[in-house]
């Protein structure tokens, strides 16, 4: 750990202290604590949203930030919960099924492990950036990941997903309105600790009304043990990587494998915001590389256990910048806390009955929130939109993605032999994209790798990064 980091400066009424470890270890464990409440609103909204299983998420979050922060050297003060870039690639492969009552609320059992054999191959992908980057220097390879490419597709991924916000709202407006203002009101006008978790705010006051008004059924709470595995076979990909359907496995490795184009570039920015608030360029030391090596690996671990993909959360940066104490040893002690968390089955079952129109209401702030960073992410990089190259790149990116995911096939496919390939809209939008931007002239995207700039990618619900 570098003596900026040791030294990071806390402030206790008026006394300074310079390491984290000299508040002593309750103070440290709360404030470990306080890191893992700060991402877990988001980390299970995801499974909420997709069917994956809470406390397999919950365990993976934990392990995978212990696994970044072992090939980041332990430098890196960042926190990996469940990313929301590939909520369009599991409802592409895995939509949520219709409940006796035409709420999209049962999670696809059979297609899960497939899209989370796609997410896994998603990270492949950063492994593969890490090393070109190791090679030939980041420069050099962020110029092919431009905000022209990267902007429009994180719009694209908030637009494709807003029917199913909207159907879940409609299960019962009164709590999906609830959560919404719940989220926008601490999000605004709050203090502390509220403005950084409006998510968890809003899903649990919306809970509780939902609870107190007799609308949430606890028999699945009441019948879950208070210990038991996170870990699930049937639920993993290893169940259908032997024995599976062929043709569905390269579908879903097409379909969501572009969308770590997108999510290597938020990783990016999240660096560059942890980078701005400690003060120190984590791109130089430990390296980009190396997290995006932490990233990618954590990511493919997660999923082949059934889990959501990993990303460095904003949430986090966000307490670090509340606090001030940038030991990276208070992340990981909040990284145990959810591994320990994980193995509470009837804790996730509080989860599970969470009623559809909380979810609803939650990711309907979430996914307009998705798209409106795709266009601050365009605003603040300074696209120019008066070049014809650029206007012809955000176009078809837009419309491929968006109208090929609203079109009655929902995708483009193509035989091979007995194989049917199906491409998601957001994966022909991006593989478009790219290849424009690579073929056209009048490139003008530099990355600066000397002073990182923290407009990259977010997937924040407020203006921090994740």
């Amino acid at each position: 750990m570098s003596e900026k980091t040791t030294k990071a400066k806390v402030v206790l009424g008026d006394k300074p202290i310079y390491d984290a470890k000299e508040l002593g270890i309750p103070r440290v464990l709360l404030l470990g604590l306080q890191h893992m409440f700060a991402m877990f609103g988001a980390t299970i909204l995801v499974p909420m949203l997709t069917g994956l299983d809470v406390s397999t998420t919950l365990l993976f979050a934990g392990v995978g930030t212990l696994l970044f922060h072992f090939i980041s050297k332990g430098k890196v003060p960042a926190f990996l919960g469940s990313s929301f870039a590939f909520l369009g690639g599991y409802a592409a492969v895995a939509p949520m099924l219709a409940d006796a009552a035409g709420n999209q609320t049962i999670a696809n059992k059979e297609m899960l492990p497939y899209a989370c054999v796609g997410v896994a191959c998603a990270g492949l992908l950063y492994l593969l950036l890490a090393l070109l980057i190791k090679v030939f220097g980041t420069g050099k390879v962020m110029r092919f990941f431009p905000p022209i490419v990267t902007g429009p597709i994180i719009i694209a991924i908030g637009l494709t997903l807003s029917k199913s916000a909207i159907d879940n709202c409609a299960a019962d407006w009164l709590i999906a309105v609830v959560a919404i203002a719940l989220v926008i009101v601490c999000n605004i006008w709050g203090k502390g600790m509220v403005k950084i978790v409006p998510i968890i705010i809003g899903v649990i006051g919306s809970y509780v009304l939902a609870a107190v008004m007799g609308r949430v059924d606890f028999t699945a709470v009441a019948a879950a043990d208070w210990i038991g595995l996170p870990i699930h076979w049937n639920e993993t990909a290893f169940s259908v990587m032997a024995g599976g359907d062929a043709s569905l496995l390269i579908t879903s490795i097409i379909t969501i494998m572009p969308i770590a184009l997108a999510t290597m570039v938020e990783h990016i920015g999240d660096i560059s915001a942890i980078s701005s608030t400690v003060g120190i360029n984590y791109f130089k030391d430990p390296g980009l590389h190396r997290t995006l090596l932490g990233d990618g690996l954590a990511t493919i671990l997660a999923s082949l256990f059934g889990a959501p993909a990993n990303t460095t959360y904003g949430e986090n940066t966000g307490v670090l910048s509340l606090t001030k104490v940038y030991d990276p040893l208070v992340i990981r002690i909040a990284a145990v806390f959810a591994v320990l968390f994980s193995f509470s089955p009837k804790f996730a079952a509080i989860i599970g009955c969470m009623p559809t129109a909380t979810c609803g209401g939650v990711s309907l702030v979430l996914y307009g929130m998705i798209s409106a960073v795709g266009v601050r992410n365009i605003v603040e990089t300074k696209v120019d939109f008066s070049k014809s190259r650029n206007v012809i790149i955000a176009a078809l990116i837009l419309v491929l993605s968006i109208g090929i995911n609203y079109s009655a096939a929902g995708s483009v496919g193509f035989h091979i032999g007995e194989m049917t390939i199906s491409f998601s809209g957001l994966a022909v939008g991006a593989l478009v994209g790219i290849i424009l931007n690579a073929v056209l002239p009048g490139k003008d995207y530099v990355f600066d790798e000397e002073v990182p700039s923290d407009t990259g990618v977010d997937f924040a619900v407020k203006g921090q990064k994740r």
